[in-house]
């Protein structure tokens, strides 16, 4: 299988450009935040265990915690990935997992956190062996009311990229439609498919085929969100059964 990803990955790139040249390809289409009085937003901040923490609740309830490796905030470690519910106050999942990508570990998790709406949220993430939690305090970033924009977002992205056992460099392509192209320098593992803006909130929605190299094929979807002001791509998502995830962290020019 690993001597056809490549030309999978290729095939599946170019099939949503010619998707998106027929409906016209472009910039943002999202609408960016609606007004709630849930968990919904963008949260920046850190964990007791000095990591930087980014957290983004979307408006279904999904939500994805990335976390940092300690004192070095621009590389990523992993992150927790669940359905929520939130209300008055009071967030919580018990389906949360952690794909603590560093350490190549996958533990089941439940999330416990209170928040202010657009002001605060702060909580713990407890496992059900033997971890300490992970305790984290955050803010609101108000980019997540802005509108997503493709434009902006197209460019070449130099950064870590994590799946299965690989951490390697990578420059990751993409382009004004939202096409996604890049190879890992050591691993030679490749990545191709589609970033698309969210309708609600300033993130996209991510969908990648990984394969060849030291890779084996999966197919990933999840989220992206990218900080207009240090020029930063954060990219986390898994596979249908949630047992294979990828993390990419990079900067533009």
């Amino acid at each position: 299988m690993k001597t056809n990803a490549p030309s999978m990955i290729k095939a599946f790139a170019m099939s949503w450009m010619l998707v998106l040249s027929a409906c016209g390809g472009g910039g943002g289409s999202g609408t960016g935040a609606e007004t709630v009085a849930t968990a919904q937003g963008l949260w920046n901040g850190s964990t007791s265990t000095s990591r930087s923490v980014t957290v983004m609740v979307l408006d279904d309830g999904t939500y994805w915690l990335l976390y940092s490796i300690p004192y070095v905030s621009a590389v990523s470690a992993g992150f927790v990935q669940g359905t929520s519910a939130s209300l008055n106050g009071n967030f919580s999942s018990s389906d949360a997992i952690d794909f603590n990508l560093s350490g190549q570990s996958i533990n089941p998790a439940t999330v416990a956190a209170s928040y202010v709406t657009k002001q605060s949220f702060n909580g713990s993430v407890s496992y059900a062996n033997s971890n300490a939690p992970l305790t984290f305090t955050s803010s609101y970033n108000s980019a997540y009311d802005q509108t997503p924009n493709l434009t902006a977002l197209a460019g070449n992205y130099l950064g870590i990229a994590s799946v299965a056992n690989s951490n390697d460099a990578v420059t990751l392509i993409i382009s004004a439609q939202g096409v996604v192209a890049g190879t890992g320098a050591t691993s030679q593992c490749q990545y191709g498919g589609l970033v698309q803006p969210r309708a609600v909130g300033n993130l996209y929605d991510v969908s990648l085929v990984i394969g060849g190299g030291a890779c084996a094929t999966n197919t990933v979807t999840g989220i992206g969100y990218f900080d207009a002001g240090s020029k930063r791509l954060y990219l986390a998502a898994l596979n249908k059964s949630r047992t294979v995830a990828m993390s990419f962290t990079g900067v533009k020019p």
